[in-house]
């Protein structure tokens, strides 16, 4: 079963999660803006984000509107990338990447009371965060952690050690590759409780992956899912279009690289959420078919997902 979701609209880079019993999809909204395409994705100009509910997965889509747009934000620049949502102590918690009136991407958080919102924003973005993809990990014990970071027009180049430096490139090939970032949030969920560390992903030898290695390497579109104890660390490799994913013992990693969860789609990006709903596994991405192609034009799609007796996920073939 492949199913696209909504075929009235374009909407991309899937957050899902079960809340009261449903399943609540959070994308970004595509538009066609009239920018031309360009390495730093400035063609995906997004400005508002919907929310979307299942009761089940071959069931009726309902959109429950717009629940955060770029007026609505204090410190707004501009585009509206790839969001996630959790939920604490009553109250859910949208974050998002925005772009400041500096045109430095910056990660903030809005806050509702029911899962199809509307979300109010925080007046100012969360202290020490930069680059897009916040994903989060409910962890079951009352933390929460953030996975973030996207290269090219996800600045992720432009620092090292959570600092900005003045001339963003990316490593040698011959040179460990720029890693995703984890960060523990504060028990308000509106702070990070510290600094962000790097994601580790180790090849079958236990040594971190290089830059060159592109087809394993991560880029963006970090999802962080457990399954029977582990964690799974699942991320897209950019410009080789694929989902992959690594296994590891914590939050924090390392993880080691198990393989491909997703070969290429039509259209340049991939981006996904995996989520169990009624003891099964879904995955949830994007592709450009029903725009042609137009890789700024995606729609959602899900499909279910299965394990190996080993614990890797089999391949989704497009």
């Amino acid at each position: 079963m492949i199913r696209y979701l909504i075929p009235d609209d374009y909407m991309a880079d899937p957050a899902v999660h079960v809340f009261n019993g449903k399943l609540y999809i959070y994308p970004s909204h595509d538009r066609e803006s009239g920018i031309p395409e360009n390495d730093n994705g400035d063609h995906f100009d997004m400005r508002d984000y919907h929310v979307f509910s299942m009761d089940d997965v071959e069931g009726a889509v309902t959109d429950h509107g717009v629940i955060l747009d770029v007026d609505d934000i204090p410190w707004a620049g501009r585009q509206l990338w790839d969001c996630d949502v959790a939920f604490k102590n009553g109250r859910y918690y949208l974050y998002f990447p925005l772009k400041d009136r500096t045109d430095i991407f910056r990660i903030g958080v809005a806050i509702a009371d029911r899962p199809e919102g509307p979300f109010t924003p925080q007046p100012a973005p969360i202290k020490g965060s930069y680059s897009i993809d916040p994903a989060i990990l409910d962890d079951g014990d009352g933390n929460h952690y953030m996975y973030f970071g996207g290269l090219w027009g996800g600045q992720l180049q432009r620092y090292r050690n959570n600092r900005a430096i003045e001339c963003g490139a990316e490593p040698a090939e011959n040179e460990p590759a720029l890693s995703a970032r984890v960060v523990r949030l504060s028990d308000n969920m509106l702070e990070f409780a510290e600094e962000p560390r790097d994601v580790i992903i180790l090849d079958e030898n236990g040594v971190p992956l290089l830059a060159g290695d592109r087809s394993r390497r991560f880029f963006e579109a970090s999802w962080m899912h457990k399954y029977n104890g582990k964690y799974y660390f699942s991320y897209s490799t950019g410009d080789t279009h694929l989902l992959c994913h690594a296994i590891g013992d914590s939050p924090y990693g390392p993880f080691t690289y198990k393989g491909v969860i997703l070969t290429p789609v039509t259209g340049w990006t991939t981006h996904h959420a995996i989520v169990e709903f009624k003891d099964k596994w879904y995955l949830f991405h994007h592709d450009s078919v029903p725009s042609g192609g137009i890789t700024w034009l995606r729609s959602l799609k899900v499909t279910e997902l299965h394990y190996n007796p080993d614990g890797t996920i089999q391949t989704v073939t497009n």
